[in-house]
């Protein structure tokens, strides 16, 4: 005789349910604010300019025109000589800073950091005003012109540095110690250390800043749009397209032939991410530095050398944007600062930015930090969790150019029901969310992941809410983290240039976008000054992040410590 056993399967709980519907509602979210654009910009390059079907004509036409292919040659060209140059420099200056004895270390670190604050047009400015045709050593150039390769790449060197520099010193700064000292123990000499221990614990962080680079140096208009001269690019050629020839549909296919490079690189990065494994043990000992003179001279002079570069240059676009009239008139004024006498909008693009940026920042750290805790903490759902975590990497391959084009071709479509947002201020907020929202996912997801799952069962065993241990305990916990993504959106939307060059209007104007379009009616000095604006707010608000840090985040975070 056999007893049957009666089933206790239980339903899904209340908080499953919220938590399932709120993953729905982001991966629609996502879908209309990444994937959809992106495929009404795939849609728009099989059309003619009428908006018939033509196939791949479009396509043909475009590799059969030796100056467009061209263009795609000379991005591949320019991205591959920037990203050796960049990364060799980065991987010494990150080394000086994590394995050399270095003097006020904290002083090398932040200048690495000033471009991060600059939109990319600065160093071109810049560099007009030290080799252009009127500009201080030009003599140097030896007949040559500052306008074209040369340029592009010592401007996307610049723009480029910090962002390989900031990915080395972390992949730099996890080390074992016990490697080192085993091989000194076997005598093995300085340099075969560094060739067998150094740099293959150093490779992952290698591929991924050239991979980095890359992407960023062959997806930016800004440098090459103000020192690029009569070389063609791709993102140039987009820009063409649209706003010069009205055509939308070539300009379409420029835009995925400029997504195909970016996207590569990005899966191969994704590739290797997955090939990496710890370095840093629970056993291991850090590294931690032993003063060395020589070595740490070195280190030293090759800091300052690079710092020194890089101050130069935003050090020449300040001073440009104090002068009267380059080069006959050097004296100082503030004439450059009046805005209005160059630009209709006159401060008010500044504002504009301002505005935008506290707005991508506010609802982009909501949606962001928000959108990582549903994709974290809701059980199974494997599907839509899974679409959610491809819209949310996407934009990691997507350039700026290509998701504002495509934000043209969907939100302006005839019927849609989103169109009110088209040429306002909502629009930019949304579109530069999107673009910089893979980093803000993946700062938030790692912060969460971090929390012991034992809070939520402490909760739900006391029949607390989620919503409410979500308000009382993990946001609290990951402040410092949210407010980090806050920080990261607040920069890149008062620097971004190609996101958003396709979707202002005369009343939402930006002023990353209002110093190009200075800099093209052959005021370059007020456009470095409207740059150099930009960079004393990105970097004031940074300065107040890290002194909330230091005081009041210190004093909130006090639990952490025993």
């Amino acid at each position: 005789m056999s007893l049957a056993v009666p089933s206790t399967k239980v339903g899904l709980s209340r908080d499953d349910l919220v938590m399932r519907g709120g993953v729905v509602l982001l991966a629609a979210l996502l879908l209309v604010i990444v994937g959809l654009p992106l495929w009404a910009l795939l849609a728009k390059g099989f059309e003619d300019r009428d908006g018939k079907f033509v196939g791949l004509a479009n396509y043909v036409s475009y590799f059969s025109t030796p100056a467009l292919f061209n263009s795609a040659l000379n991005s591949l060209h320019v991205a591959a000589v920037s990203t050796v140059i960049v990364v060799p420099l980065a991987f010494l200056y990150a080394y000086a800073l994590t394995r050399t004895v270095l003097p006020m270390r904290w002083l090398f670190q932040g200048v690495a950091l000033i471009p991060i604050f600059a939109p990319s047009l600065l160093p071109g400015l810049a560099l007009i005003y030290l080799f252009g045709t009127q500009g201080f050593f030009k003599a140097l150039l030896g007949g040559g012109s500052i306008y074209g390769f040369d340029g592009i790449v010592i401007a996307q060197v610049f723009y480029c540095f910090p962002h390989a520099t900031l990915i080395l010193v972390t992949a730099l700064a996890t080390a074992d110690a016990r490697l080192y000292e085993a091989a000194d123990a076997l005598g093995a000499s300085k340099l075969r250390v560094f060739f067998t221990v150094t740099l293959p614990g150093a490779k992952y962080g290698l591929i991924s800043a050239a991979l980095v680079v890359f992407t960023l140096v062959i997806t930016d208009f800004g440098i090459a749009k103000v020192i690029g001269g009569n070389f063609n690019v791709l993102a140039t050629d987009v820009y063409k397209q649209v706003i010069g020839q009205q055509n939308f549909s070539m300009g379409a296919v420029v835009g995925m032939v400029l997504l195909a490079p970016a996207a590569l690189a990005f899966v191969v990065d994704r590739l290797v991410q997955r090939k990496q494994v710890a370095l840093l043990t629970a056993r291991a000992v850090p590294l931690v530095p032993k003063p060395k003179p020589g070595r740490d001279f070195l280190a030293t002079l090759f800091c300052t050398v690079v710092s020194l570069g890089i101050l130069a240059i935003l050090g020449m676009a300040i001073w440009g944007s104090l002068i009267k009239y380059w080069p006959y008139n050097l004296s100082l004024t503030l004439d450059n600062y009046d805005f209005a006498k160059f630009d209709a909008n006159g401060w008010d693009s500044y504002w504009n930015s301002v505005e935008m940026a506290v707005g991508a920042a506010l609802f982009g750290t909501a949606l962001m930090f928000t959108g990582a805790w549903l994709t974290e903490k809701t059980r199974d759902f494997h599907l839509v969790r899974g679409v959610v975590q491809l819209l949310a990497f996407l934009p990691m391959a997507v350039p700026g150019l290509v998701l504002g084009l495509g934000y043209i071709f969907f939100f302006n479509a005839p019927g849609n029901p989103l169109g009110f947002l088209y040429a306002t201020m909502g629009i930019l907020v949304v579109n530069t969310v999107a673009h910089f929202y893979t980093v803000g996912h993946l700062t938030a997801t790692t912060a969460l992941k971090q929390i012991d799952p034992e809070f939520e069962s402490v909760s739900a065993s006391l029949k607390v809410p989620i919503w409410r241990t979500f308000t009382r305990v993990t946001t609290p916990i990951c402040l410092p983290s949210i407010l980090d993504i806050a920080i990261y959106l607040f920069v890149n939307a008062m620097t971004t240039v190609s996101s958003v060059i396709f979707l202002y209007s005369p009343d939402t104007k930006l002023a990353s976008v209002a110093a190009v379009n200075i800099e093209e009616a052959g005021t370059t000095a007020a456009a470095a000054a409207l740059c150099v604006v930009i960079v004393l707010t990105s970097a004031a608000v940074k300065v107040a992040h890290l002194l909330a840090d230091r005081f009041l985040l210190d004093r909130l975070q006090a639990w952490r410590r025993r």
